[in-house]
């Protein structure tokens, strides 16, 4: 099965109680009035799309009913479909790459993958020839440390560590030093990801930010916070926090795979003005992907036509790349 498929099969739990319910809707509905826009507002919701976006949704169709672009309840999913992949797309470059080394700090609460999808990360570069560094900045988290390693050595990539409990600062500061003494391309750092203590977390980061800042002014390029799907709007609650200390730049949501809240993707967007960069919908190291707008409604709405992509339309840093099918399954 390809990622594609894949991406359609994971998203078949969202599927079941967003797309199929409005279907379902449509079918007992004869026209779009305030009871049928009613119901598709409680589905809305219940997809975890987020209250701010299912009023801008439904005000929508609303609007598109009064103007006759709507005259029947059947025209309203490929409505929707239209509206929401619009909603989602995002013309700015999925990853910056361009400073070497390009500095990504990787930010989320302990518990939604972060330090899994780093490893995921750095493969999916590694497989196109850049120097991958990791560092190990999430020293608090028991076996942290370790779990990157092991991350590293899959993708074959250098890991700077120290032992659990070190400053988080001074494993980021040698991890910058090492990056740049080997004409490192890429350096991807770990963070603490705990919010019982806020004002500590934050510190830390602040703290990390400055020892990167001291040594390559411009960094980090990129602020991805990693977000777990399962939690439906706790995600947003989530990302709210860590907006207010980092410069997030980007969103890796983890764990579509298992998530009837798929529709959080929709909010992230619309509600935080933050793009969803990566996705990943399985625990292998290649179920991982750069988020497009157009497949995933695709797959969320299920008028799913496969395509091998080619390089450039997934990975848009490497325009001239041949098609990567072969590497991915696909």
């Amino acid at each position: 099965m390809g990622f594609l498929e894949r991406l359609k099969d994971g998203l078949s739990k969202t599927r079941r109680n967003f797309t199929d319910r409005i279907e379902e809707l449509v079918g007992m509905s004869a026209k779009v009035d305030e009871d049928f826009l009613e119901e598709l507002e409680m589905i809305l919701l219940s997809g975890d799309v987020g209250v701010k976006t299912t009023e801008k949704l439904i005000d929508a169709v609303r609007q598109a009913a009064k103007k006759k672009e709507i005259e029947g309840t059947e025209q309203v999913m490929p409505f929707l479909k239209k509206y929401i992949a619009e909603m989602l797309q995002d013309e700015g470059q999925r990853t910056r790459i361009g400073a070497k080394p390009t500095v990504i700090l990787v930010v989320g609460v302990n518990g939604v993958g972060k330090t899994t999808t780093i490893g995921k990360l750095a493969n999916y570069f590694h497989l196109f020839k850049y120097k991958v560094m990791l560092a190990a900045g999430d020293t608090f988290r028991a076996a942290a440390a370790e779990q990157l390693q092991i991350w590293g050595e899959r993708a074959g990539c250098e890991v700077i560590r120290h032992e659990e409990g070190a400053d988080p600062a001074a494993v980021v500061f040698d991890a910058v030093k090492a990056a740049i003494a080997r004409n490192v391309d890429v350096l991807f750092i770990d963070t603490a990801g705990r919010l019982h203590n806020k004002t500590n977390l934050m510190n830390e980061l602040e703290k990390v930010h400055r020892i990167i800042k001291r040594e390559i002014p411009e960094a980090p390029h990129e602020t991805f916070l990693v977000l777990d799907a399962t939690t439906g709007q706790n995600a947003i609650n989530q990302a709210k926090v860590f907006m207010e200390t980092a410069n997030v730049t980007g969103v890796v949501l983890t764990k579509l795979d298992g998530t009837a809240k798929g529709g959080v993707v929709i909010a992230i967007k619309e509600e935080l003005g933050l793009p969803v960069k990566w996705i990943g919908v399985g625990e292998g190291i290649m179920d991982f992907r750069p988020f497009e707008a157009d497949k995933f409604v695709d797959a969320l709405f299920g008028d799913f036509n496969q395509k091998c992509l080619t390089a450039s339309a997934i990975f848009d840093i490497i325009p001239k790349s041949d098609k990567i099918c072969k590497d991915f399954g696909d």
